[in-house]
């Protein structure tokens, strides 16, 4: 039976989950964007150039289309309450309502949410309203800590004291924050990715992928969107023991259970970044939707129909059957224009290798006289899809490293030089 699909969005995630519909001939796709993504382009029936954030301009060009389901892409449309607005007219959706949404848009929401009800994995946090109370607090506090603004950043606004900040710089950053911040301990260890469909009630995992957010080569740099991400066949993550994965789990179940009993039932993706520390896994915060670039992992190794499950979720009857996931490890290799992310250079040819074994997302760039163009954010990636890591990071660099123009990536990204440093630093911990 024949169903037409809504994804809203525009960057590389939104191309891995239209890849992810098109899988299913029986889908028709159909796209809301701020501005033409030329691999979700290639894949609709018909789109619309419009901000993500309109609800009005959204359910309209839904209802115009007939539009079933629809599938949320970034966090701004949650925030937005695109996701209400639609389900308001009968669209399912796969996407939180505004409401669950806030755990992601409200850091004091969040951190709130896991005291009322006990969960773990909550570190030592403030809130702060007034920027002066908080740099009172910081230059009064012997430990490191971590300062991020409530209000969502695009994952750039966090700042670490001791590693990106001094003290002064700490402070100076604290006042400069309008609409209130969260404090919080710094935590040390590895962080790790854990994304889950929900649909009310049940919770299915998928693998588990780490995410190298630091610009230059060996995390050196300052903070981007994400650099790209891997992930292993055995859908672990070498310094993830067995009972430190079961509890992020649990944490993720606690939260749902939680959301659920404070009114605010949770339909969509629930992403958890966790610290795994010598204590076990502390959340760093929640996203209400797909992670970019951890989309493109675990969508170019899912082996079972993602619009059966898009309909299952937002019906709210998922099955553990529902969802699965080839044996594979899959490495992303994002290319960012020169400059990224602080004075991004836009408008370069790209030059694209006419073969590769890669998967191919495009994300912030234009086509423009037959050919890919940089913008100023994030412009392609590259995942490899192999029997070992080394594999898939393999496939992966080769199809990175034959991209010509004003453009980078990171070469290590993959690399079992890289993991291993990851294994040793969480031995060294424990």
């Amino acid at each position: 039976m024949t169903m037409n699909y809504l994804v809203v969005g525009g960057g590389g995630r939104e191309h891995a989950l239209a890849r992810a519909l098109s899988c299913n001939p029986e889908s028709v796709l159909y796209a809301v964007m701020s501005s033409a993504n030329p691999g979700i382009t290639a894949l609709c029936r018909d789109y619309l150039i419009a901000s993500e954030t309109d609800s009005d301009a959204i359910v309209s060009y839904a209802r115009r289309q007939q539009i079933d389901y629809a599938v949320i892409g970034p966090e701004a449309p949650l925030h937005a309450g695109v996701s209400d607005a639609l389900l308001d007219c009968g669209i399912g959706c796969l996407g939180p309502t505004r409401a669950a949404a806030q755990i992601e848009t409200d850091k004091a929401f969040c951190r709130r949410l896991m005291k009322e009800y006990q969960i773990d994995g909550l570190p030592a946090y403030r809130i702060f309203f007034d920027p002066e109370e908080a740099a009172l607090f910081i230059n009064s506090h012997e430990e490191d800590v971590v300062i991020k603004p409530i209000g969502l950043t695009g994952g750039k606004g966090v700042k670490v004291m001791g590693e990106q900040v001094d003290r002064a710089g700490a402070c100076e950053y604290a006042r400069s924050i309008q609409g209130g911040m969260v404090i919080e301990e710094r935590l040390l260890g590895e962080e790790f990715t854990l994304m889950a469909f929900v649909d009310g009630n049940s919770l299915v995992p998928m693998p588990l992928v780490q995410d190298h957010k630091r610009a230059f080569v060996g995390d050196t740099g300052p903070n981007t969107g994400g650099m790209g991400s891997y992930s292993m066949p055995d859908h672990g993550l070498p310094f993830v023991e067995g009972a430190e994965y079961a509890a992020a789990l649990r944490i993720m179940h606690d939260v749902v259970s939680a959301l659920d009993r404070l009114g605010a039932p949770y339909r969509g993706i629930l992403y958890g970044q966790f610290m795994n520390t010598a204590s076990g896994p502390k959340v760093i915060e929640f996203n209400a939707r797909f992670g970019d670039p951890e989309a493109m992992n675990v969508l170019s190794i899912l082996s079972s129909d993602f619009s059966e499950i898009a309909i299952r979720v937002a019906e709210g009857d998922l099955r553990q059957s529902d969802v699965s996931f080839e044996n594979k490890a899959t490495v992303c290799k994002y290319m960012v224009p020169a400059g990224y992310p602080d004075n991004p250079v836009g408008g370069d040819r790209i030059g694209l290798p006419k073969q590769h074994d890669a998967l191919l997302y495009y994300a912030n760039v234009e086509e423009k006289d037959g050919y890919i163009r940089t913008r100023t954010s994030r412009s392609l990636a590259f995942v490899g899809v192999g029997e070992t890591l080394e594999d898939a990071e393999r496939i992966a660099e080769a199809a990175a490293s034959s991209v010509t123009g004003n453009i980078r990536y990171r070469p290590d990204i993959g690399k079992n030089t890289t993991l291993n440093d990851r294994i040793n630093h969480m031995k060294e911990l424990r």
